[in-house]
């Protein structure tokens, strides 16, 4: 019987194999190499830093790139909680007086649900539909009322949430946009992320005119010595404002940190102690802690 000419001998097989394993340990060691070359430099910033020949805001800079490949977009994005969207059954005029309105230039638009995002509109692009209906050829301002928001709108662009920041950052600058909108393995909306939101982890808060709330203005200290504190922001932001070293392995906020340590969603004025801090819950919403007060021990 003739044999077949696709099957593959034993020993074809095991070179064949023996190839394979060979290049997943190269491709390992190649990892663990540069993964030990990143312990060493941030080794050194570490130890420039607290000999004095590096300022805080340099280290922070430099821990930051280092980091991005070790990140990801869940760590840093804005909550869905806190996106603002544009409800696209609204009428035209409300639509534009809420864009107008808006610090942000891009805007998720939805219908129904939050979950159906439809697109996102630019307030440029806005403008420019709203020029043409008002001013083109037939355009009078009873036009707007023909404003469909939906055609205005670009296409959303979706990324899962274990995206980590060295990749979304190259992605950004390969579509030539800045703006992703996070969902989970479900797809369920989770929150959004932005080019700024990933250059401001190396370079620190990136402000203008239009910015509203800072990354620390949720951070103050009380007259006791200790430091009230949104429950809402990031572990990572807090270390960098007060050179603190709170883990944030299993935990991207505060609030979510005192929930996995305590292991329970605890009530306000309950206190607690660990990571070298005294913690106590200072402010509650239904489920959610909103302000936390913080000692050093």
């Amino acid at each position: 019987m003739p044999s077949d000419s696709t099957s593959l001998s034993p020993p074809s097989l095991l070179r064949r194999l023996l190839r394979w394993l060979m290049r997943l340990v190269r491709r390992d060691n190649h990892e663990s190499a540069m993964e030990a070359l990143r312990d060493d430099i941030a080794g050194a910033i570490a130890i420039g830093h607290s000999g004095g020949a590096m300022e805080k805001d340099a280290r922070d800079r430099l821990l930051g790139a280092l980091d991005l490949g070790h990140r990801t977009v869940d760590e840093i994005m804005r909550h869905r909680r806190q996106i603002e969207m544009i409800d696209a059954d609204l009428p035209p005029g409300e639509i534009i007086t809420r864009v107008l309105a808006s610090p942000y230039t891009r805007l998720p638009i939805f219908r129904g649900s939050d979950d159906t995002i439809l697109g996102v509109v630019h307030a440029k692009d806005l403008l420019r539909e709203v020029d043409r209906l008002v001013r083109g050829e037939e355009g009078s301002v009873a036009g707007i009322a023909a404003l469909d928001i939906e055609k205005v709108a670009m296409k959303p662009y979706f990324i899962p949430e274990t995206t980590t920041l060295d990749e979304q950052m190259r992605a950004f600058l390969a579509r030539r946009t800045h703006f992703a909108l996070v969902v989970d393995e479900y797809g369920t909306l989770q929150g959004l992320i932005t080019l700024e939101d990933i250059l401001e982890e190396i370079v620190g808060d990136i402000t203008d005119e239009f910015d509203v709330v800072k990354k620390d203005a949720g951070l103050s200290q009380a007259e006791d010595g200790g430091w009230l504190i949104d429950g809402a922001m990031t572990i990572r932001d807090l270390n960098r404002a007060m050179d603190w070293h709170l883990p944030d392995d299993e935990a991207n906020t505060l609030a979510g940190l005192v929930i996995h340590e305590a292991q329970m969603i605890p009530s306000e004025g309950q206190v607690f102690s660990f990571h070298g801090f005294r913690f106590e819950v200072v402010g509650k919403r239904e489920n959610r802690i909103t302000r936390l007060k913080l000692r050093p021990l």
